[in-house]
């Protein structure tokens, strides 16, 4: 049996993952493809760092280009991260009719498209399972689980450091500052974690995932995205008083062939499954119009987690080369893009105010609700001995975004509302 040969490019913690996998579970992996899989060469950025697994060094190089172009080389996993000379090379490992598999969630939310042009022109397999969620199949899934299905709504928890912070928040009461900094002592945040904290991270998932389940061209400015820094633990205790729990979540939604992606802190209803999930787990819920709701729940990131889907990955392209299929199951957006206006957005909403403390302030304020046709759910109004203002928490009705935004903007110019303190989507 011929060996299937791999080149790796990259060879840090998921890399070293993906090693141990392939030579650790030879005789498993190979009686499924079969043949044996090989990792043929690796490039990394130092030849002479100290690794904590054994690999030959002849088998190791400094330049990705011997290995995108040794022609022994069926397949180039990239684990190598970035979108400089990243994309350079896997264009040219296409080009050179070499299958790709990915766990690049950056170069597929903004160059995905032209890879896998690239790749159905050249009849090559381009997967990237591990770009999202790590180790849950929700890729795979989107695209054949749900292939008879019309998918109206997915919604995530697809950040892992944020959803440790939050949880943190939430079960001991820690600080937003004192959260992070544990997050990055455990190495679950980096020393600079704007990507994180601010949603980056998780809009480029749902750039993907996006894509994929409404079969159009999703791009990263599609997405409209809020981070968690500003989430106090005073907002987080008064969302777990009213019955929810407070997560980053991407939600992409799809009625009458328009979408719209957002990323955003959303209090979702305690009973919800997605509000038991805790530390730096991920979850998936997807909503067919056949199948209903479903949910994908696993670790969303780790060398092994995501080193298992990208042997999984692998897997699948050998099969395909053994059958002579490579380049048929790449899902090209065949959907003209239309994006929702905000009038046809709705979802529930959160508000605490600060306002004079004196009468009649309730009436102007809900005197401006119902100019903008948005109605209220509930209305509590308090007294904070903190705060010498008082404290109104709203939660409206579904109201589209274009209204709300008109309520907000309107608020600024109520000499009675010192500040609109805090404001947050509400899910469940």
């Amino acid at each position: 049996m011929k060996p299937v040969k791999v080149g790796l490019l990259g060879l840090g913690t998921v890399g070293t993952g993906v090693v141990r996998i392939v030579e650790g579970n030879q005789e498993h992996l190979s009686s499924q493809v079969g043949s044996p899989i090989i990792i043929e060469r690796i490039a990394v950025k130092n030849s002479e760092k100290a690794r904590d697994i054994d690999v030959d060094a002849s088998k190791i190089t400094t330049d990705p280009w011997e290995v995108i172009r040794d022609p022994e080389i069926d397949v180039i996993v990239e684990v190598m991260g970035g979108i400089n000379g990243t994309k350079e090379y896997i264009l040219e490992a296409l080009d050179r009719g070499k299958h790709i598999i990915t766990a690049n969630k950056d170069l597929m939310a903004l160059y995905g498209s032209e890879i896998l042009a690239k790749a159905q022109e050249k009849q090559c397999d381009v997967f990237y399972e591990a770009s999202v969620a790590g180790g849950i199949p929700i890729i795979r899934t989107l695209i054949e689980g749900f292939s008879s299905d019309r998918i109206t709504k997915i919604m995530g928890i697809v950040n892992g450091t944020t959803n440790y912070i939050l949880t943190k928040m939430s079960q001991e009461g820690a600080t937003y500052s004192d959260a992070l900094k544990e997050a990055q002592d455990l190495g679950y945040a980096e020393s600079d974690p704007t990507s994180d904290v601010e949603g980056l991270d998780a809009a480029r998932k749902m750039t993907i995932l996006g894509t994929l389940g409404f079969r159009t061209n999703v791009e990263l400015q599609d997405v409209t995205v809020k981070g968690i820094s500003g989430v106090s633990k005073e907002d987080i205790a008064f969302a777990k008083r009213l019955g929810y729990e407070m997560k980053l979540l991407g939600i992409a939604e799809c009625k009458d062939e328009e979408f719209n992606i957002s990323v955003q802190p959303t209090m979702i209803r305690s009973g919800h499954p997605i509000a038991s999930v805790n530390g730096v787990f991920n979850a998936v819920y997807v909503y067919g119009e056949a199948v209903g709701e479903t949910m994908f729940y696993g670790a969303g990131a780790g060398a092994m987690p995501t080193a298992t889907s990208i042997v999984a990955d692998l897997v699948a392209v050998i099969k395909n080369l053994k059958l002579g299929v490579n380049g048929l199951k790449q899902i090209i957006p065949y959907k003209t893009k239309k994006i929702k206006s905000d009038e046809n957005i709705f979802y529930k909403n959160f508000l605490l105010l600060h306002v004079d403390d004196k009468a009649g302030v309730l009436a102007k304020i809900t005197q401006v609700f119902a100019e903008y046709d948005v109605s209220l759910d509930s209305v509590v109004q308090q007294a904070n001995p903190n705060n010498p203002d008082a404290e109104i928490i709203i939660v409206t009705h579904n109201a589209s975004k274009a209204s709300m935004d008109k309520v907000l903007r309107h608020f600024d110019d109520l000499n009675v509302i010192r500040r609109v303190k805090s404001h947050y989507r509400v899910e469940g």
